[in-house]
């Protein structure tokens, strides 16, 4: 008999849908999935360069430290100075394997049995498993703010002291972004209610229009403080495949994260490691150049899709690389969906169409594109929409 606490998760609907998609596509069937936050662009060739010097000189042969590179800790410490003007030890900074398993760690060494994680709905899909996996309770509010962001009057009204309050900024699936003065009063009401925030950053380098991120790092000191930032390179640098992120947080922080490290995988591969350190220190005009692109992707991709009967899109995203939009509720009655789940299923088995669907995201009667692929692609992904809701 399997542990009782595998039957209490949820199997990840992103990755379940980008399998069936990738099955389906193996098999000759033209489908177009758009149901992973990857983006469509390869690795920058400096990034891949730096990579195969560090096999050819047999840097990647041993055991690093379990809490990353001293060499890559280093250059996370400088590209916070160079982004954010802000001055890091390396004892701040913990590196893993992708940002999921920084967070994985993170809720190892906060969460007790029992103890309450919120977060605002939509949420990265992940966010509730892995509270589940650490004993705690979680719980999603539904805000009443027109891009569905936790304000300090949710935060007021809440019955039980969170434990713990995780903020994703530009967020997944919405696209929303905190501004500066929207993230100095969350920061101050943890600090006031002694809770810990953590701040997922992993799409901080992609925002459009005139949308400034404004990183946690510009805006409170880490030292003695209960504030976690997490990054990584997978998104901004097309790395989803290295596996490299980390956390940046006070050292009793790091220390602990460190510990439950050494038990859990050791130190990232190294040649991944290597890979970030040139991402980091070498040209960043690659990470430019994408986001020119997805914000070209987005602004017509906001037009054509507001354009479609039957949906909604509640705003224009600010960030990341998704929409998140609404179904109509008398479209799924008429058609006897009893949820939005169906609705993704019936895309991709009738219009060989994948999207994942809102309840992974803890909001059902939506559905969340990315736009992280080509533009001939979303253009045939509108067809498919307009076909199906039409």
């Amino acid at each position: 008999m399997l542990a009782k606490r595998v039957d209490s998760l949820e199997a990840s609907p992103t990755l379940a849908m980008g399998k069936k998609a990738k099955d389906m596509i193996a098999d000759g069937i033209d489908v177009v999935n758009l149901s992973q936050g990857e983006p469509d662009f390869n690795t920058p060739d400096n990034i891949g360069r730096a990579a195969r010097i560090a096999i050819k000189d047999h840097l990647t042969d041993s055991y690093t430290a379990t809490n990353g590179l001293v060499e890559l800790k280093n250059a996370v410490v400088a590209a916070a100075k160079r982004d954010y003007n802000v001055s890091l030890l390396t004892d701040q900074v913990v590196i893993t394997t992708g940002a999921k398993l920084a967070l994985y760690a993170l809720m190892q060494i906060l969460v007790d049995p029992g103890d309450l994680v919120i977060t605002s709905a939509p949420f990265w899909v992940s966010y509730s498993e892995q509270v589940k996996l650490a004993g705690g309770s979680f719980k999603a509010i539904v805000s009443s703010d027109p891009q569905f962001k936790l304000t300090i009057d949710v935060l007021n009204k809440l019955e039980e002291k969170p434990k713990v309050v995780i903020l994703n900024t530009p967020n997944n699936p919405s696209g929303a972004v905190y501004s500066k003065n929207e993230l100095e009063s969350i920061i101050s009401w943890t600090k006031t209610n002694d809770v810990y925030l953590i701040l997922d950053e992993i799409y901080g380098k992609l925002v459009y229009g005139d949308t400034v991120f404004h990183s946690g790092l510009s805006l409170e000191s880490l030292v003695n403080s209960k504030m976690i930032i997490i990054n990584g390179v997978s998104k901004a640098y097309a790395m989803t495949g290295w596996r490299i992120g980390w956390a940046i947080a006070d050292v009793s922080i790091t220390h602990a994260m460190t510990k439950i490290l050494g038990h859990l995988t050791s130190n990232p591969t190294v040649v991944a490691q290597y890979a970030a350190i040139e991402a980091l220190n070498g040209q960043q005009k690659s990470v430019e150049t994408m986001r020119k692109s997805f914000e070209s992707r987005l602004n017509f991709l906001y037009r054509d899709l507001s354009e479609i009967d039957n949906i909604s899109i509640p705003f224009k995203p600010s960030g990341s690389f998704y929409i998140f939009f609404k179904i109509d509720s008398k479209f799924m009655k008429k058609n006897n969906f009893k949820n939005t789940n169906e609705i993704s299923m019936a895309l991709l088995s009738e219009e060989k169409l994948a999207i994942p669907s809102g309840e992974g995201f803890g909001m059902p009667g939506y559905l969340r594109l990315s736009y992280a692929k080509s533009e001939a692609e979303l253009i045939e992904a509108v067809k498919r929409l307009k076909h199906f809701f039409s």
